[in-house]
């Protein structure tokens, strides 16, 4: 068993975490993950009206009597706007979530320091994705619960400092006292114990988590992951303000000419829409949408259960650090 400060503050089995995935992240899934000894993620973007991201909350809970993390994403959204992001905040406040991952920008700054002290009251653990140490210590200072240190391998949008995990995570848990979660590069337990060694309390990972058996999400996708290698992935989007990594793709290629050349948001957001995202994770076609998996999948190499995945890693994990610590004289 490994124990860290994110499976005592939780009371899960394993120090892993889902990672927030648009359009996947719902009950069943989430149930899933939370149900293997993990956390799952609820993501709220997923849905535009309280009365659907309450009944998610409640769906998931009657699937899993296991705490489960939501993802807040706090950017500029054609469909999700400021009002949905403070209806998110409220809601987790009065269903008592276990825990938000926050991304983007600071809640203190979107929804401003009474929504940290509501959620706080609630008994809401808060974390902050980021991809630096200055972003780290922000969050520490209002009064988040943990850091996830994202680093540039990870799929989604990366910050633009584009720092790896090998560096980040070591440099935010020696600038920051609370805890600490690796982002970017996990799908394994080598990269696991890497990352504990690093410094970290756990890990946080998504594209791996797409291929296994409870995603909903077309065999086309799972098995591509499979075939894809690390260096099949594409940074995007840094000319609008707004890096993603995802799968190397005719659509991606598309976007990276349209930026090449000049063009602006308006030529590059009918390509980047998330309905054309949920259209291609339910029909396989891989090149109609921006899929946003980061450089892990090198490693994925089958498609287990959440179980399955779970157990294998910790296993790995604790296999791996009795190997280094029996180098030692």
């Amino acid at each position: 068993m490994i124990k860290t400060a994110i499976t005592e503050m939780f009371g899960v089995e394993y120090p892993i975490i889902c990672g927030a995935m648009m359009w996947l992240c719902k009950p069943r899934f989430c149930a899933a993950v939370s149900n293997a000894g993990g956390l799952g993620n609820l993501t709220a973007a997923n849905y535009e009206t309280e009365k659907d991201f309450r009944d998610a909350i409640h769906e998931t809970r009657r699937l899993t009597d296991r705490p489960f993390m939501v993802n807040i994403t706090l950017l500029p959204s054609v469909r999700i706007t400021p009002e949905h992001h403070r209806m998110y905040i409220r809601v987790c406040a009065e269903e008592r979530v276990a825990g938000i991952e926050f991304s983007g920008t600071p809640v203190d700054k979107a929804a401003g320091m009474e929504a940290i002290e509501t959620l706080k009251k609630a008994g809401v653990k808060l974390f902050h994705k980021v991809g630096s140490v200055r972003h780290a210590l922000h969050a520490e200072k209002v009064g988040y619960d943990g850091i996830y240190a994202a680093g540039i391998e990870e799929g989604g949008h990366p910050l633009d400092d584009d720092v790896t995990t090998m560096i980040l995570t070591p440099r935010v848990c020696e600038s920051v006292k609370i805890p600490v979660v690796t982002v970017g590069g996990i799908a394994d337990g080598r990269t696991m114990a890497a990352a504990l060694v690093l410094g970290a309390q756990g890990v946080m990972m998504a594209s791996r988590f797409i291929a296994t058996r409870e995603c909903e999400v077309h065999e086309n996708i799972k098995q591509e992951l499979i075939r894809r290698q690390e260096h099949e992935t594409v940074l995007y989007g840094k000319s609008i303000g707004l890096q993603g990594r995802g799968l190397k793709t005719k659509v991606l290629m598309e976007v990276c000419e349209i930026e090449k050349r000049g063009g602006g948001f308006e030529e590059l957001i009918p390509l980047l829409a998330g309905q054309r995202v949920k259209q291609a994770w339910e029909t396989g076609d891989v090149d109609y949408a921006p899929l946003m998996v980061g450089q892990s999948i090198g490693l994925i190499k089958d498609i287990p259960t959440c179980r399955e995945l779970l157990e294998r890693m910790a296993r790995e994990a604790e296999a791996e650090l009795a190997r280094v610590r029996a180098m030692m004289p």
